[in-house]
């Protein structure tokens, strides 16, 4: 079905923080837009509005026809109790359908009035979304993912890097009439990339996107749309990222130029207006210096200087005609750098033979040696082990044999995937003041709030942040220590493009030692690691070879 979608006049807020109004959008077939802006700027509020699940403040949300199915594929992680094949019959829509179609068809066995209409759109919808074979698709995708594994399996018995591999090919399978997607790429490796960016560029259907994937916007966005939260502005840009970023800077120039240029026009009319008064003021100073004997001349003075004032009078009134130029107001910005510790021993980290395993799983044996200042990147497909060895590297998970060993006056920092070392249903700086072993809570909250977590956050379990304002107060817990070792299992997940920029440019300046897992390509490039670990998984083994730079 060829559908559409129209958005006209749409607002929303969070509690009493108003986050965009006067949306309007309009997405036909073919269209994929991509929504950006800073974290809690209002991006899943919208899709949710659109979806169905969160009602607008105002403004109307029309689908063309209004029967269209809508898919919604939040960021938010799955049960780990769900099958893959259950998941992907949830996320597709297909399992609700079947339950309505089964339901009509037990009603037109009972001879219900009306139930064989009822029973034919039951049927039709579930066919549309791809019920009658799901399960053979499903099956061919994950094989094309490289995910050989059951379709009964529990999602909680895969690691991080299958369930992001079952979870875009719950995406790759779906038929919806129209696509909502709330951060896809996360925990993607290139592979599952390139293959969802291959999905979108043919899906057809029009596709409302949350990401800040910055080459995967480039890959698949036909247009941008920007909520700007501090501006309280909603706009729209053809293209994509770059063309995004480029106009974007474009127009915020011309506005600054704009608002400067009224102020010069503003205060030379003032300055007009200021000399003309001066001026009146003059003549009637030197009028009345004057004697008797010169009344001619003294009233030329008096009715000059009046002429003067009605001038100056004008000036000032057209300068309150003057058309209101708003000042743009100054982002907010993260002014993130790590908080460094006196440097370590020489030899950071010693892999000695370590083998990891997980289930059926195994890892190594991997020797390897880091010394300080090395910047080494995890890189490999997902679920090839990359987070379950930095788990025993970390002392999380213990090795199956062989030895990690740290070397000495080491402090190391880390921001885990699952985002867990800022979760649980403690309140939020209650967690951040123990792990920088802070006592002081004015300190912890001086420093949150210079990541955006505020007092509406500060209270709040941790648990029920978004994983975004999760990440930035793990960024928090970074700089608020001292640490000369960093541990990241991709860092970039959930974090707005600002962020990440900051990101990059805190771990360009960081003196210390960094393994990091990402599949940010951006980011990669621009930290130019020292050396790699590459892993290749072949089954259920899995191999890391260590490569030096160049």
């Amino acid at each position: 079905m060829s559908a559409s979608l129209l958005l006209s006049g749409v607002a929303a807020s969070f509690g009493a923080r108003p986050l965009f109004s006067g949306l309007d959008l309009t997405l036909a077939p073919g269209d994929v837009t991509a929504l950006v802006g800073p974290n809690g700027s209002g991006k899943t509020t919208l899709l949710r509005i659109v979806a169905g699940e969160h009602a607008a403040d105002s403004g109307t949300v029309r689908l063309s026809p209004p029967g269209a199915s809508v898919g919604y594929l939040p960021q938010a992680p799955p049960s780990p109790q769900d099958t893959i094949l259950g998941y992907a019959r949830r996320r597709t829509g297909v399992g609700p359908a079947q339950e309505a179609f089964e339901a009509a068809a037990d009603r037109l066995a009972a001879g219900v009035e009306q139930a064989g209409e009822r029973y034919a759109h039951a049927l039709e919808v579930w066919l549309a979304l791809g019920g009658a074979d799901l399960d053979v698709r499903l099956a061919e995708v994950l094989a094309r993912l490289d995910l050989d594994v059951a379709l009964d399996r529990p999602l909680g018995s895969l690691s991080g890097g299958q369930a992001a591999r079952a979870g875009l090919a719950t995406i790759l399978v779906s038929r919806y009439d129209l696509l909502l997607l709330d951060e896809p790429t996360n925990n993607l490796d290139a592979a599952g990339l390139d293959a969802l960016t291959a999905f979108v560029r043919a899906v057809g259907s029009p596709v409302l996107l949350a990401s800040h994937d910055r080459e995967f916007l480039d890959a698949v966005a036909t247009s941008v749309l920007e909520l700007d939260i501090a501006q309280q502005a909603v706009n729209a840009y053809a293209g994509g990222w770059t063309a995004y970023r480029e106009e974007r800077a474009r127009a915020r120039a011309r506005a600054v130029e704009d608002y400067e240029a009224s102020l010069a026009q503003r205060d030379a009319l003032l300055q007009q207006a200021r000399r003309k008064t001066e001026w009146a003021r003059e003549g009637r100073a030197r009028a009345d210096r004057l004697g008797p004997g010169n009344k001619l001349e003294k009233k030329y003075r008096e009715d000059r200087a009046r002429r003067m004032d009605q001038r100056a009078a004008r000036v000032r009134d057209a300068v309150e005609r003057l058309p209101e130029v708003e000042q743009p107001r100054k982002e907010w910005e993260l002014r993130y750098a790590i908080g460094e510790a006196p440097a370590p021993a020489e030899v950071v980290l010693t892999l000695e033979s370590v083998v990891v395993a997980r289930g059926g799983f195994r890892l190594g044996p991997v020797s390897a040696q880091v010394a300080r200042g090395d910047r080494v990147a995890l890189l490999g497909p997902n679920g090839a082990g990359k987070s379950t060895l930095l788990d025993a590297v970390l002392g999380v998970r213990p090795p199956a044999s062989g030895r990690v060993s740290w070397g000495s006056r080491t402090r190391v920092g880390t921001i885990d995937q699952g985002r867990t070392l800022v979760g649980g249903t403690r309140p939020l700086a209650e967690v951040v003041s123990a792990r920088l072993g802070e006592p002081d809570p004015v300190v912890v909250r001086t420093l949150l709030a210079k990541f955006g977590l505020g007092p509406e956050h500060v209270g709040r379990p941790c648990d029920t942040l978004s994983l975004g304002e999760r990440t930035r107060a793990a960024l928090a817990v970074l700089q608020g220590g001292a640490v000369n070792v960093v541990v990241l299992d991709e860092p970039t997940n959930h974090l707005d493009a600002a962020a990440i920029e900051q990101l990059e440019a805190a771990l360009g300046a960081f003196s210390g030692t960094l393994l990091i897992v990402t599949h940010d390509r951006a980011l990669l490039d621009g930290l130019a690691p020292s050396s790699t670990w590459a892993f290749r998984r072949d089954g259920d083994e899995a191999t890391v070879e260590v490569l030096a730079a160049g």
